[in-house]
C-alpha cells in the first residue's frame, strides 16, 4: 500500500471542504497514511467575468486538476460530481463516489431581510441570483414573475454580493451551504417536487488515472453503493443526451428497496419551456433506467431544446 497519497483540489473554500474531508476520511482508514493537498487554480475560478457556457461550461473546473493527475503530481482528485463532464478525458475515470449530501437547491435572503418561508412567499418581482439555467427553467415555470440574474464566483462572493444589495435572494445548492457552516442562512430549501437538483448534485466524486489500481482499491472503503447507483443513473441520462453540466437539465434518482425511480426534466434555450419523464427500474441497471427516461425527454423534443445552446 502507498504511504503517501496527493489529492488535487480547487482553491476555493467548498472544493477545500471536500478534500479535507476525503483526506479526513483516507486517514480514518488508514492510519499513518500521508495526505496532501495539491490546491490548483482553474479557468472557472480566474474568469469570472465571462459566463460558463462561453469558456466551456463546467467543466473548466476540473480541466487542472485533471492534468495533474495525468503529469503525476496528484493520485486523485475530488469534485463536485454535477461539475464533472459526462465523458471523461482517456486514461481516467471516477474511481469512487460519496454518500450524498442533502440535494436539494436552497434560498438564501439577503441578511437585512426576513426569510421567506417558501417559493410562494417570494415576493413579487423579487431579484434571484443564480448560475444555474437547470434552476432559472424551473423558477420561471413557478414564479414567472421573478427578476432572475446570473452570478459568478465562489459562494462567499456570491454571498457578499447578496449582501451588497445586487439581489434580494441567492439559489443555492444545499449541500455546499451545509458543508461551510452556512445552514443557518438558509430561508428554505426546494424540494425535488418542485425543484429538481442538478445530476450528481451534493455527491462527491474522486477522480483518479485508470492505470492507478492500488489508489482504485485504497479507495473502495470510502465508497457509498448507494451514491454510486443514483450517480450511475443520472450521470447516464445527461450522457444519452449530449448535455454537460452547464445546461437545463435536472435528474434526480432515489433508490426505493431493489427499484430505482429517476425524475429528469430539459429547459427550453430561453429557459421557456419545460419538459418532463420519470421511470423507474432495477438497481441492478442504473444506466439503462437513465437511458430509458432519456429516451422520453428525447421524443418530447429535448434534443431540440439542447441543439439551441450547443449540445444534444
Amino acid at each position: 500500500m502507498q504511504k503517501s497519497l496527493t489529492i488535487a483540489t480547487r482553491k476555493s473554500p467548498l472544493a477545500l471542504w471536500q478534500a479535507h474531508h476525503v483526506q479526513a476520511l483516507l486517514q480514518h482508514t488508514y492510519p499513518g497514511l500521508r495526505v496532501a493537498l495539491l490546491e490548483l487554480s482553474t479557468e472557472g475560478d480566474e474568469r469570472l467575468d465571462v459566463s460558463l457556457t462561453k469558456i466551456g461550461g463546467k467543466g473548466v473546473f476540473v480541466k487542472a486538476l485533471e492534468h495533474a493527475l495525468f503529469d503525476g503530481r496528484a493520485d486523485l482528485a475530488v469534485h463536485s460530481l454535477k461539475d464533472v463532464p459526462m465523458e471523461l478525458p482517456d486514461g481516467l475515470e471516477l474511481a469512487c463516489y460519496l454518500a450524498r449530501e442533502t440535494p436539494s437547491d436552497a434560498m438564501v435572503c439577503r441578511a437585512d431581510l426576513a426569510p421567506w418561508p417558501s417559493l410562494t412567499a417570494v415576493p413579487q418581482g423579487a431579484r434571484i441570483g443564480t448560475s444555474s439555467l437547470r434552476r432559472v427553467a424551473q423558477l420561471m415555470a413557478i414564479r414567472p414573475d421573478l427578476e432572475i440574474t446570473p452570478v459568478r464566483g465562489n459562494l462567499g462572493t456570491r454571498l457578499s454580493k447578496l449582501d451588497s444589495h445586487a439581489f434580494d435572494a441567492l439559489m443555492l445548492a444545499t449541500a455546499g451551504l451545509k458543508r461551510l457552516g452556512l445552514a443557518h442562512r438558509i430561508a428554505f430549501e426546494t424540494p425535488p417536487e418542485a425543484v429538481l437538483p442538478a445530476c450528481g448534485q451534493g455527491i462527491l466524486g474522486v477522480e483518479i488515472r485508470s492505470d492507478n489500481a492500488a489508489v482504485r482499491t485504497m479507495l473502495a472503503p470510502l465508497a457509498d453503493p448507494d451514491g454510486a447507483l443514483v450517480a450511475r443513473c443520472e450521470r447516464a441520462l445527461n450522457r444519452f443526451l449530449n448535455g454537460g453540466c452547464q445546461v437545463p437539465i435536472a435528474a434526480y434518482a432515489v433508490r426505493d428497496g431493489e427499484q430505482l425511480w429517476l425524475r429528469a426534466l430539459v429547459g427550453s434555450a430561453d429557459c421557456t419551456q419545460v419538459i418532463r419523464a420519470e421511470a423507474r427500474g432495477s438497481v441492478t441497471a442504473p444506466e439503462a433506467l437513465g437511458v430509458l427516461v432519456g429516451q422520453d425527454l428525447e421524443r418530447q423534443g429535448a434534443r431540440e431544446f439542447l441543439a439551441a445552446l450547443g449540445h444534444g
